[in-house]
């Protein structure tokens, strides 16, 4: 009688154990995977080397999770806890433990904390240096820096230095490879020399992340080998019958016309003058081939184009050679390769500025001057030097 009341109290105590480690894992089921603890995002951050115990309980100390041991199980149980990848980490608001081990395992560029961004723009190169904002999850601007035209702020040569941090670059489309290689020159946190610079309208525009000590060479080469791939790609896509014997001439004429429009929805309309004027063996008269004739993409000219420049014959003046000039005038973005090489079908022969950003499109000489003339109505209105100018036969 006494062993099978110990028989049974035994078992019932091996239930109340059994309920009870049920009723736990159940709980860590659910704090594990249910929405996180934390009403803002948080930026999250992986030091090089970092143990998954040291993380968790900071994770919980700057109150991104609920329970470290939680947080450190969960982990182990989907495999992932040697996983951990250096970097910050931006994590949403109300992110489960589950999602963070995700974001924390996945590994990439990181998403939050201090950023040095290097952009490399037409009129201007910067260097930003940039804190997440963790109510909103977005880079706010530190310090500015424009390598031209002063003397770096301390906090960006202070974080020039740092190791932690994410460095990225922004090439703009349209720029020329010299003010790609000046802005790379111009970021301390790089090493390598640029003896030659590359070839006009070989690099990619496009979004690159850099690394502490990052060699220039090394970056140039990654520009190279995007712009030839996507190139090579749209080439393959291109439509029938354009006038480009090869892709470097579509290169050439896509330069064209990145350099003349911004608007991107009038590129294929762009490059359907200049396909139309090719076919009819007309010169193609675009005033940026003209600008790169006077400053062989080493800055910008900053002013109206002179008489003086549009009458001079430079390689790559079309209001004086035929056909295309020998190189691109500028590094073409995926768009504006597209584009010349799916042109739109139109009869257009002509554009001209309307005032709005934008292009007054015309078939024939006669609408052609008539825009002209409202363009330069509009620069009269606004008081802008009519210095530059319009060729009738534009």
């Amino acid at each position: 009688m006494i062993w099978r009341n110990l028989a049974s109290n035994m078992l019932t105590l091996l239930l109340v154990v059994l309920v009870a480690a049920a009723a736990a894992v159940a709980w860590a089921k659910r704090e594990f995977s249910g929405p996180g603890v934390s009403e803002v995002a948080q930026c999250v951050e992986i030091a090089p080397g970092a143990s998954l115990g040291a993380v968790s309980e900071r994770l919980a100390a700057q109150g991104a999770i609920s329970n470290a041991y939680v947080f450190r199980a969960g982990a182990d149980y989907l495999g992932k806890a040697g996983d951990l990848k250096f970097g910050s980490f931006l994590v949403p608001p109300r992110a489960s433990m589950e999602e963070i081990v995700g974001v924390i395992t996945a590994g990439g560029p990181s998403t939050c904390g201090t950023e040095i961004l290097l952009r490399v723009g037409v009129r201007e190169t910067v260097m930003l240096l940039r804190e997440t904002n963790p109510e909103t999850g977005a880079y706010e601007e530190v310090a500015r820096f424009n390598p031209a035209a002063g003397e770096r702020p301390e906090a960006i040569a202070e974080a020039e230095q740092r190791g932690d941090i994410r460095l990225s670059l922004v090439v703009v489309e349209g720029v020329t490879s010299w003010q790609v290689v000046e802005g790379l020159r111009a970021a301390s946190f790089l090493t390598g020399e640029v003896a030659d610079v590359p070839a006009e309208g070989s690099l990619a525009p496009d979004t690159y992340l850099l690394s502490q000590g990052g060699d220039r060479g090394t970056i140039l080469a990654e520009m190279a080998r995007r712009q030839e791939a996507i190139l090579a790609a749209e080439w393959e896509n291109r439509a029938e019958g354009l006038p480009y014997a090869n892709p470097q001439e579509a290169l050439i004429m896509a330069s064209i016309v990145e350099k003349e429009t911004s608007v991107a929805a009038e590129r294929p309309q762009v490059a359907s003058v200049f396909v139309n004027r090719l076919r009819q063996g007309m010169r193609l008269q675009t005033d940026p081939t003209v600008i790169y004739g006077v400053t062989e993409g080493r800055g910008i000219l900053d002013r109206g184009i002179r008489r003086s420049e549009l009458d001079a014959r430079t390689p790559w003046n079309t209001y004086q050679i035929d056909g295309l000039p020998p190189t691109p005038i500028a590094n073409p973005g995926r768009a504006a390769i597209r584009a010349t090489l799916n042109p739109d079908t139109t009869e257009y022969l002509f554009f001209v500025a309307d005032g709005t950003g934008g292009h007054a499109f015309s078939r024939t000489l006669a609408e052609h001057n008539a825009a002209v003339a409202r363009w330069r109505e509009i620069e009269r209105q606004r008081g802008l030097p009519a210095d530059s100018p319009v060729q009738t036969s534009n």
